[in-house]
């Protein structure tokens, strides 16, 4: 009865009702814990029993659990590298750290903040491990727990991880320092985030450089803005571009688009696919002539023709190879866009996979085919994973049903919609319609003449058989055809 209404103004609710309000909402906190901790539990235990019925199905000790990750990912309605994250996280707080577990499950501490004590204590042992647990989440620190707030926790835990173990956090340091790299993502609005992983020192000397020059280059009367500046820099160096010219680079942008958004100025979206890691995404239809068009000009843009039925589908091939051949590959990952081909999965397609395996007797066809990322395409390999295709509004469809007996239903993205009419065979006379609905013209030609445009409407009455009609010959009468100039037309 506390909760607000649709009816509750500022002035009707009273302090003591403000009051209740702030109760709740951090007891609802304390049970969204409580509820995490729940499913965490879960995880592990489905883990453990999948684990135990594979051993005795006789599969090898690293194959087993594959599938566990992708359950979890879709009862959590998330991907199944968020599955993989959540499952290894709660393994962690299950088996090694009892007191985090613990204060998560009572509500004290949040599911994130449990998840940075699994993150930043990855790299010392269960024994040091066991050590932060306790002193940060036991009984003795629970209090001040609740008042710390995340910084402050993160550098508490790093402080005794050094105290424990100096050498493992500078190992972890120089592992870090291995996996520097450049990664790129989709962004909205057909742009990508260029993300760069590298040491400190490195990072903010290049920032650093960008940044001065951008003050340097507004200072001498550039109207963009200093955000601008950098990122036309850091493109303009990387390419080897002159400035203002770094869009000039010559990369093949494969798009799947309609033929009517491209020749005939039609408003059906084009999708980016294979140009990176998962793609971009839809497009606009003005912005994807552009791109063309833009890309024509620098002699930079390929197009990849796909055929669909009137239905949207993409054609059917199929081959006898017992791998996809790359024409047919193109088609499985146009069909799907260049995303993996299982639900709530995002990740980009790494594998081409028979949906019936070719071992039970799987055609290597597009209508027996799905582009999977390979974590995806390991777990239907698992021992009581079963696939099988079918069709949804039309449109191809996968049906995967788990070991638990779970049902999920994968449907293909629907392909830009191709031309639905026609040009008509004729053009019309200046002037007038086409022919009525169903009817065919008797001439596929225009009729025109020379008139004066304050004449208005002129009667046409085309020469033919019936002023030749002899005695004894009914004359037939046609319908008089006439038209009219619309200002500043001109006919010939």
């Amino acid at each position: 009865m506390i909760l607000p209404g649709g009816t509750d103004t500022a002035s009707a609710v009273s302090k003591q009702t403000q009051a209740l309000w702030v109760d709740l909402l951090g007891e609802l906190e304390a049970v969204k814990n409580t509820v995490t901790a729940t499913q965490a539990r879960l995880a592990v235990a489905l883990e453990e029993a999948t684990k135990a019925d594979e051993a005795r199905q006789g599969v090898r000790v690293e194959r087993r659990g594959r599938g566990v990750p992708n359950q979890v990912g879709a009862a959590l309605q998330a991907s199944p590298h968020t599955g993989a994250s959540f499952l290894g996280t709660a393994r962690v707080w299950v088996t090694d750290m009892p007191f985090t577990f613990n204060a998560l499950r009572t509500g004290v501490l949040s599911s994130w903040r449990a998840t940075l004590m699994v993150r930043e204590t990855s790299h010392l042992s269960v024994e040091d491990r066991a050590r932060i647990d306790e002193e940060i989440c036991g009984p003795a620190g629970l209090a001040a727990l609740a008042r710390m707030g995340t910084k402050r926790l993160i550098a508490k835990v790093k402080e005794l991880a050094s105290k424990l173990d100096v050498h493992a956090c500078v190992k972890r340091n120089a592992k870090a320092v291995s996996q520097r790299c450049v990664s790129v993502r989709p962004a909205p609005d057909l742009m990508v985030y260029l993300t760069a992983l590298v040491p400190m020192q490195q990072g903010v000397q290049a920032y650093a450089q960008l940044k001065k020059l951008a003050e340097s280059v507004k200072a001498a009367g550039d109207e963009r803005g200093a955000g601008q500046i950098m990122a036309d820099t850091l493109i303009e160096r990387v390419t080897g571009r002159e400035p203002g010219r770094a869009d000039e680079v010559p990369v093949t942008v494969n798009l799947l688009v309609s033929d009517q958004t491209l020749l005939a100025g039609g408003d059906e979206p084009a999708v980016v696919v294979e140009g990176m890691a998962a793609g971009v995404g839809t497009v606009p239809a003005p912005v994807v002539r552009n791109l063309v068009a833009h890309g024509l000009d620098a002699d930079a843009a390929w197009l990849r023709a796909v055929y669909v039925d009137p239905r949207g589908r993409l054609l059917a091939t199929s081959s006898t190879s017992r791998f996809y051949p790359q024409g047919l590959a193109s088609l499985l990952r146009a069909r799907g866009q260049g995303v993996c081909g299982s639900s709530w999965c995002d990740a980009p397609v790494r594998h081409l996979d028979h949906i019936t395996p070719h071992a039970e007797g799987g055609a290597t066809s597009l209508e027996n085919g799905q582009g999977l990322c390979a974590r995806c395409n390991h777990a239907k390999q698992a021992p009581g994973w079963v696939q099988k295709v079918t069709e949804i509004d039309g449109r191809h469809a996968v049906e995967t049903v788990t070991p638990t007996g779970h049902t999920t239903v994968f449907v293909a993205p629907a392909p830009p919609e191709p031309v639905r009419e026609a040009t008509p065979p004729w053009t019309p006379a200046v002037g007038m319609t086409g022919p009525a609905p169903g009817r065919i013209p008797r001439s596929r030609y225009s009729i025109g003449c020379h008139t004066r445009r304050d004449r208005g409407a002129i009667a046409y009455r085309p020469p033919g058989r019936r002023d030749q009609a002899g005695p004894g010959r009914r004359r037939r009468s046609r319908p008089d055809l006439a038209w009219t100039h619309p200002p500043g037309a001109h006919t010939r």
